[in-house]
């Protein structure tokens, strides 16, 4: 839920969007139909997605569950980054929002590669899970609801097999996992996640400052 990452200047953006990143023109072009809406702080940074997609190449991940899709631009971004046999499983509880992707991803030949699921996160988790997806999945994106983290992860820790990647957004939410009057559930529930995770010995982890800071689990 951050559409830059955290801590940069303008100008120290503009060069990392200009030099570190690359972005086909129908990305470009849902990610800015997504920055007209009045939500559109909940879309995923460009420098986020491009590291992702790079990371899915590197890994050879051909499935892949996205846990919240908003308007799909991170959706389009992973399914551009799978091989012709890859999908992902893209799970949101609005039809309104994913609606605005559709076409985007039509334009860019690879809707086929999307299984847009629409129901309670929690619901497609295990409808995946019962579908015999346990231990079959390459790597799991975390961009929903914050009450809902821990609850995602454990379902994403079935669902990946041994090595199989985890990334968790907004972990840095803005700064207020340190502001001591922050006390909302949202903000409770990304400490928490935060602390589970540092403490989680079946995984290895890492948190960086993307977007609004992002953890990779990886697990063991």
């Amino acid at each position: 839920m951050s559409r830059r990452s955290l801590g940069l200047n303008d100008a120290i953006y503009d060069y990392l969007v200009e030099y570190g990143v690359r972005e086909i023109e129908v990305m470009r072009r849902l990610r800015e139909r997504t920055d007209a809406l009045p939500m559109a702080e909940m879309r995923s940074s460009l420098e986020q997605v491009n590291f992702l997609q790079l990371l899915l190449k590197a890994t050879g991940a051909r499935r892949v569950v996205e846990v919240g899709v908003f308007t799909g631009y991170a959706t389009l971004g992973f399914a551009l980054a799978l091989p012709e046999d890859g999908i992902v499983h893209a799970l949101d509880i609005s039809h309104e929002w994913p609606s605005i992707g559709r076409a985007f991803w039509e334009e860019a030949d690879v809707a086929r590669r999307i299984d847009l699921r629409i129901a309670p996160a929690s619901e497609s988790l295990r409808a995946l899970m019962d579908e015999g997806l346990v231990g079959l999945v390459d790597f799991v994106f975390i961009d929903a609801d914050k009450t809902g983290y821990a609850a995602y992860y454990e379902a994403a820790l079935e669902l990946l097999h041994p090595g199989g990647l985890i990334a968790a957004d907004n972990v840095l939410w803005s700064g207020r996992v340190i502001d001591p009057a922050a006390d909302d559930a949202d903000t409770v529930a990304i400490r928490e996640f935060n602390a589970m995770l540092r403490d989680d010995t079946r995984i290895d982890l890492t948190m960086l400052p993307l977007g609004d800071g992002l953890t990779l689990a990886r697990k063991r």
